[in-house]
């Protein structure tokens, strides 16, 4: 699996999954061409990089993803990070739900972290 960290992804947390998951393909979005960029554009680039975004974004995000979905555009998945947990928690939660998954489980949906 390919993940996008969003630019206000938490360095703490990114930084405990590398380790738990140290072959994990990911890159932050501040480490690309997309810094600073719109959700829309992220979203396009992260659907043609086949990335799925890693985001704390619990206001924008997942709206302009579901728009996708409805326009029927790619949207290769969001895991919706809130920080009501420790940071070994919410890493540890992360790495459950990555290591019993496939990307095909992550397609067009917005899962959520804590797990709900």
């Amino acid at each position: 699996m390919r993940f996008l960290a969003d630019e206000n992804f938490n360095g703490k947390v990114l930084s405990g999954l590398q380790k738990a998951l140290p072959d994990l393909d990911i890159v932050r979005a501040q480490d690309t061409d997309m810094a600073g960029s719109p959700d829309p554009v992220l979203l396009e680039w992260a659907a043609q990089e086949e990335r799925i975004i890693l985001t704390h974004d619990v206001q924008t995000l997942a709206g302009y993803a579901n728009y996708r979905v409805r326009a029927g555009l790619k949207m290769p998945g969001i895991i919706e990070v809130k920080m009501s947990k420790s940071i070994g928690t919410i890493k540890d939660e992360l790495v459950l739900m990555i290591a019993a998954s496939s990307p095909e489980e992550f397609e067009s949906q917005v899962k959520y972290i804590p797990i709900r």
